[in-house]
């Protein structure tokens, strides 16, 4: 049976990936993609909060083009935010009252790197935006955020992907903010109704487990960081989440699917 990986949230902390992967066997020791039969999946979240989004971004990039298929990328919302602050800095999204809203602020508040901002090239740029948001592998339904909210972009992956992709190729500041508002919630499958709501995605997109990262196993399930040694399954075990809290210490879930 093909080994299939899973691994999200990296945050900059390329010393750690590699480290991971290298004992698990899919690269070598120079970093290069060694993984024969097996798959591996990125889940987004590349960026921010850590020491070297670029260099992440670079090495999964690199992977992906040596594997011949065999590694995909997804994007988490804090490329989306990147990408955003990249385009548009202070300029302020069009809002109705309250507070003024712009892709600085949150880049600031949400652990945004300098580093990252001045790194980031059009190439770069043009690489995110080829990214899919969802996918699916055999029965694993991949996503970076644990939301219902891919929903409203379709009912495949496939056109899920293509409206996600249409909104990055425009210019306008308000849908790139929708779309990073909408990968930002979390949470659709923690309370009693998350095995119902885990049901509902997997009827309409596929699959038969949810793979996510974005939310923290160990803020899920209520224990220190230092306790988790392994994804959090829930929702009935519909639901796998595989973000280790990698910038709060916690450890880097590189996870065998199947």
């Amino acid at each position: 049976m093909t080994a299939v990986y899973a691994v999200s949230d990296i945050h900059g902390h390329v010393d750690v990936l590699l480290e991971t992967l290298v004992e698990t066997g899919l690269v070598d020791a120079a970093g290069h993609w060694a993984g024969r039969d097996a798959r591996l999946w990125f889940l987004g979240d590349y960026v921010d909060r850590g020491p070297d989004g670029v260099a992440v971004l670079d090495l999964v990039r690199r992977l992906v083009d040596e594997s011949d298929g065999a590694v995909g990328a997804l994007l988490g919302n804090h490329e989306i935010l990147a990408m955003g602050m990249w385009l548009f800095g202070h300029q302020v999204v069009p809002h109705d009252g309250g507070r003024a809203r712009s892709f600085q602020r949150s880049w600031t508040v949400c652990g945004g790197q300098r580093a990252d901002q001045e790194g980031l090239t059009d190439d770069h740029l043009a690489w995110l935006r080829s990214l899919p948001v969802v996918a699916r592998d055999g029965d694993f339904l991949l996503m970076h955020s644990d939301t219902l909210a891919y929903l409203d972009w379709g009912n495949s992956p496939g056109k899920i992907n293509e409206t996600a992709a249409s909104m990055m190729r425009g210019t306008e500041i308000a849908s790139w903010w929708e779309l990073w508002r909408r990968m930002t919630s979390r949470h659709a499958f923690r309370s009693d109704e998350g095995p119902a709501a885990a049901r509902g995605l997997l009827d309409a997109l596929g699959g038969s487990v949810i793979v996510h990262g974005h939310s923290i196993a160990a803020e899920l399930a209520e224990v220190p960081y230092v306790d988790v040694t392994e994804p959090l399954s829930y929702a009935d075990d519909l639901v796998l989440a595989i973000d280790g809290g990698i910038y709060e210490g916690g450890p880097c879930l590189l996870t065998r699917l199947a």
